[in-house]
């Protein structure tokens, strides 16, 4: 099966119930209100909790980094790469920074209950990152590649159990199987990890072999990359399911393709649009006249009217970068800079001479017996 990408299109302020200006102190009340009452430790067997926790702490964790509000705040999900969590939520924040130690423990953060279901001696994956490096050209029309990885899968020898064929693992005396180790801190029952078998809830005496007790192997593994036309640098693409096997059973993290876009000779891009500056010659922009300018699509012709001033703007309309996941194109912007010449021959300065001399007695240059006069100096 191939992987696909996660598609988030939820407002994350809608999400937290709270305005664009909130302070971070109301983010951080609005969270710990939501994560409270959806927690899949509160929640158990339910699906739409599970979503709405997730959801909650993949709105908190852009909203509470002040770089990707601000990005999300401007380009919206496309900006902190929505869709194809070009944030990075490789994991929800941290509950015991936002409850504290104690109701970290209460919520099992330690030793229960992992993300991605299982029983509490599962344990999630490790999720992997691949840096993907793109022409210009590449990130602004797109492109499908392959990319291969190294990442741990389950041992072919134990089938993941971690011990020698024949020789399961035993049950662990001190926490008897579970896990975890329970004491009671006033009026509360705290589970921490087991520190005999680290939460596995066995022990392995005859280690595997081929694995050496660990139930996984590092295999290289290729991948399909589909990057989408329009995707910006440092953006990142999100492959659930495509990290490194879990541990006994536990659920498999995600792979995330970072986007390392190389510049462009001339061209440089802002949002959606492209810029580019053209030198023109000072007769040029005096008389006017008909130019080739570079597009990513080949040359596309472009009239400088007579009397142009340098750092004057043309926009040839969809000659930009596609818009990621939508219809549509920027623009391509021209800037004219007019170029002075530093050396003049002999019959250079005297026609600019001339031109002075024009300019000063009729002191209209742009009337019309100027400009041919004009025409006449420079052909």
């Amino acid at each position: 099966m191939s992987p696909t990408a996660r598609v988030t299109k939820a407002d994350y302020y809608e999400v937290l119930s709270v305005e664009r200006t909130a302070t971070d102190q109301e983010l951080k009340s609005a969270y710990r209100r939501l994560a409270m009452q959806y927690h899949p430790d509160r929640n158990p067997n339910n699906p739409q909790a599970e979503e709405k926790f997730k959801e909650a702490s993949e709105a908190y964790q852009v909203l509470s980094d002040p770089d990707k509000r601000a990005a999300y705040d401007r380009f919206g999900h496309a900006g902190v790469g929505s869709g194809m969590d070009g944030g990075g939520f490789a994991g929800m924040p941290d509950l015991g920074d936002i409850f504290g130690d104690l109701f970290g423990e209460m919520f099992n953060m330690g030793g229960g209950q992992r993300r991605g279901g299982g029983s509490s001696r599962a344990q999630r994956g490790r999720d992997l990152q691949f840096e993907l490096t793109l022409s210009f050209e590449e990130a602004v029309f797109g492109k499908q590649t392959e990319i291969e990885i190294r990442r741990m899968e389950s041992c072919g020898t134990c089938s993941g159990s971690g011990a020698e064929p024949g020789h399961g693992p035993t049950v662990c005396q001190q926490c008897g199987g579970r896990g975890q180790v329970r004491f009671q801190q006033g009026f509360f029952s705290i589970a921490r990890t087991c520190p005999v078998c680290n939460g596995a809830g066995s022990i392995v005496k005859d280690p595997c072999k081929t694995c050496r007790g660990e139930g996984r192997t590092s295999t290289e593994h290729k991948i399909g990359v589909t990057v989408p036309a329009g995707i910006e640098d440092r953006m990142r693409i999100r492959y659930q399911g495509e990290g490194d096997t879990g541990r006994l059973g536990g659920a498999p993290g995600d792979l995330y393709v970072v986007v390392m876009v190389q510049p462009h000779p001339f061209f440089e891009r802002e949002g959606n649009d492209l810029h580019y500056v053209l030198p023109v010659s000072f007769p040029q922009a005096t008389l006017g006249a008909e130019l080739m300018i570079p597009t990513l699509e080949g040359e596309a012709r472009l009239k400088i009217p007579e009397g142009t001033q340098s750092h004057t703007e043309f926009r040839l309309r969809g000659k930009g970068v596609p818009y990621l996941n939508d219809h549509g194109r920027g623009d391509l912007v021209v800037q004219v800079m007019v170029q002075v010449p530093k050396k003049l021959n002999k019959a250079q300065r005297e026609a600019i001479r001339q031109l002075s001399e024009l300019v000063s007695v009729e002191n209209t240059p742009s009337s019309r017996s100027f400009l041919g006069k004009m025409k006449d100096i420079f052909g």
